[in-house]
């Protein structure tokens, strides 16, 4: 019986298709007649272009079909031909001739007017296939989560509202900069997310055991390199409590004890770096340069907050501070994605990837190493952003007063 019901199945099948290859035809047919009718007057001269518009379609359906597929306007463009063709036939059909230059004029003028729209199309296509899929993706879906309103800001509001109401956004914005930092975690660079070398705790098995017990005393973190003399002479890396452990027992720190350091070069992929730190199991993994060099160190915290913002230990001040409307306190070594996320201003970072910090950034702007107090400002989303150096430590920017002036408003005022 089920063999039965489907044989019937595949017949009926069969016959519903040739019936509608049989109505496509006609009306691909129709459509000969109807242009052929339209455009000329002469008979012979009609039935020349059915045979040969049948012929073109016999011999070039399937790329033409492949052809009409693939720019759905083209249809329509057909369509619209029809439509006037069929239009000058049924005016004559009452006695009201249409001169066919008129009907010559406004096809010539569609076809120059689609095949610029192709043109403009493919171009489009190829710009977009220069940009990898995974980015392109990233933003659409950055999108729909709103950060297109962190990027223009009300030109009547000079608190942090966006021109989009934040209740008609499906996400707020704590959410929408954590998602935003999933989305760019793969490309973010290893000097975005480290500990850089001038911020980091290190015992010397140089000290004696006093000062090596109150460096561990004053600094909350678990792990520590051990180094002998300097950062870059690194023995292994040593637990809090097992350090303190053998300073009380043995008076000294016990080499044998420590853990073989975990060294990745700085031009490892962040994706490559958290599997790394998975099978460091906790522990840290420093990041050296090619000549050995310590650069910094990176620990499953700080992979944490790439994507979820700063979370300052004990002995650490945040690296944003908010020092009224408007104006920020901001450490030098902060990442510029959590920095334009907290402003809502956007197009600080640099797409060549040669800095990711505020420090970076200003030492671009300025083009030399600035004193304190001196002041640089640049344009973005229609806000100004002025960067005064509050603070140097040694050669390094340490802190910055970041204020924003919105354009639009003096604009608006102005006029």
């Amino acid at each position: 019986g089920s063999a039965h019901h489907g044989g019937m199945a595949k017949h009926a099948s069969f016959w519903i298709i040739v019936t509608q290859i049989i109505v496509l035809d006609a009306v691909f047919s129709l459509d000969s007649v109807i242009t052929a009718v339209g455009m000329v007057e002469r008979l012979e001269i009609m039935m020349a272009a059915v045979i040969i518009a049948i012929g073109v379609m016999l011999i070039a359906s399937k790329a033409l079909t492949d052809f009409v597929t693939a720019r759905p306007t083209v249809v329509i463009l057909c369509l619209g031909f029809l439509l006037m063709i069929g239009f000058a036939l049924i005016a004559e059909g009452f006695g009201y001739y249409v001169p066919k230059g008129y009907l010559y004029a406004a096809i010539a003028f569609s076809i120059s007017i689609e095949t610029l729209n192709q043109i403009a199309r493919r171009n489009i296509l190829k710009l977009q296939a220069r940009r990898p899929m995974r980015e392109r993706t990233a933003e659409g879906i950055l999108k729909l989560l709103g950060q297109s309103a962190n990027t223009s800001k009300d030109s009547h509001d000079n608190n942090h509202d966006n021109n989009i109401d934040e209740n008609e956004l499906p996400f707020g914005v704590e959410e929408r900069n954590m998602m935003g930092g999933v989305l760019r975690f793969a490309e973010r660079s290893i000097h975005s997310i480290m500990t850089p070398r001038s911020d980091i705790s290190w015992i010397n098995l140089e000290s004696d055991p006093e000062t090596i017990k109150n460096d561990i005393n004053k600094t909350p973190h678990g792990f520590f390199p051990v180094c002998r003399g300097e950062l870059d002479n690194i023995i292994g890396v040593g637990r809090a409590k097992d350090l303190i452990a053998d300073l009380l027992q043995d008076g000294k720190i016990n080499e044998d004890n420590l853990r073989s350091p975990i060294m990745v070069h700085e031009t490892i992929r962040t994706l490559d770096l958290m599997e790394t730190l998975k099978a460091a199991k906790g522990q840290l993994v420093l990041v050296i340069d090619e000549f050995g060099a310590v650069e910094g160190l990176v620990t499953p915290m700080d992979l944490f907050e790439s994507i979820a913002g700063d979370f300052p230990d004990e002995d650490e001040n945040p690296d944003i501070i908010e020092q009224g409307t408007n104006s920020w306190l901001v450490d030098g070594i902060t990442d510029l994605l959590h920095l334009e996320q907290t402003i809502g201003v956007y197009g600080l970072r640099d797409d060549e990837g040669e800095y990711s910090t505020l420090a970076g950034f200003l030492l671009e702007q300025f083009g030399y190493l600035p004193h304190n107090g001196e002041e640089t400002s640049f344009k973005a989303n229609n806000n100004e952003l002025t960067f005064k150096v509050m603070e140097l430590d040694g050669l390094r920017i340490a802190r910055v007063l970041v204020h924003k002036t919105s354009l639009v408003s003096t604009e608006e005022h102005e006029q």
